[in-house]
């Protein structure tokens, strides 16, 4: 049985509770809310800081690992638009929307955790899932600012560049991530007690953001089952959303990593990342702006869904390279 099993079970489990929270009603409505903002602005900061500023400069500058994990998004996100586009020249929103569906993995919210059970003392296994988070927060702010700019029938005074600048210098896991990488290069020591004090935030993280997704998707389904759910236009595109995140995106990475010289363990850790299933801030992000919101939803439900098989076999052909 695949290694990845176990750990994934785990991060199902947690999921499956919180959903199962939600349906029940056993907790307040806005509870989710609640746990995705706690876990977003204080628990991933705290980690993030704390694992980056404890690790060697030297070992978060993977510059192989950034331009190989940066590119299979960009690539992805390239290919989505293009044929979007194509076959609907004037939905900007909606293409910016099913490009971040197709490029913007849970490697915060099941990523860090994941990693944290598969590679158990590996400190790297936090500061490649760090890396990748802040990466993909990159791409989540260019995405928020094509939607933006593609739904606003006015011109903005701000150029696109200060609005995606913006976003993320108010971002907390950019933030969070940028003071502990600076605390790195500075080679500052913080005191034993602060240090605990971020362990201590940082460790509850991975529960309460795997309870929170939970309930999140819950709701959301509950939001949009008035639809119909099984059109025939709607599974051919959860379909191909769900082969460029889960399969085509890591495919790439694993080249990209490849041909950039990457360690082997780093590159493991690199396609696992880039195999995750789409986050569910995507679906908050849709629901927000009210685009393809619903079909964000289910993507995301059946993304993880799928990868409760397709992790496995990505994970088997990986030893098998090692």
């Amino acid at each position: 049985m695949s290694s990845v099993f176990t750990p994934l079970f785990a991060v199902f489990a947690i999921m499956l509770l919180g959903g199962l929270v939600q349906k029940l009603k056993i907790l307040p409505v806005d509870t989710d809310l609640i746990l995705n903002q706690f876990v977003y602005y204080v628990a991933f900061p705290a980690i993030l800081l704390i694992v980056l500023a404890e690790t060697r400069i030297e070992d978060i500058i993977q510059w192989g690992f950034i331009a190989g994990f940066s590119l299979a998004m960009i690539i992805t996100y390239v290919i989505v638009i293009f044929v979007s586009l194509w076959k609907t020249p004037k939905n900007q929103a909606i293409s910016a929307m099913r490009a971040l569906n197709s490029t913007f993995g849970n490697t915060a919210f099941i990523g860090i955790p994941l990693l944290s059970i598969m590679f158990p003392n590996n400190k790297m296994a936090l500061v490649a899932a760090a890396i990748a988070s802040l990466l993909s927060v990159i791409m989540f702010a260019f995405a928020l600012v094509s939607i933006e700019l593609a739904i606003k029938n006015k011109q903005t005074s701000q150029p696109a560049i200060l609005i995606m600048a913006s976003a993320l210098a108010k971002n907390p896991i950019v933030v969070g991530s940028l003071i502990g990488i600076t605390l790195s290069a500075c080679h500052i020591e913080l005191p034993d007690s602060i240090s605990l004090m971020f362990h201590q935030l940082g460790n509850t993280s991975s529960p309460c953001a795997l309870f929170a997704i939970g309930m999140v998707l819950v709701k959301a389904l509950r939001q949009q089952s008035g639809n119909k759910p099984f059109s025939a236009s709607l599974v051919a595109e959860l379909n191909a959303i769900n082969l460029l995140k889960l399969i085509v995106q890591p495919l790439i990475a694993f080249g990209l990593l490849h041909i950039f010289g990457v360690a082997k363990e780093l590159i493991a850790m690199g396609v696992i990342l880039a195999a995750l299933p789409t986050a569910a801030s995507v679906y908050l992000l849709a629901d927000r702006y009210k685009v393809h919101a619903n079909v964000s939803a289910q993507a995301i439900l059946y993304g993880t869904l799928v990868t409760f098989f397709s992790l496995p076999i990505i994970e088997t052909l990986l030893k098998s390279y090692g």
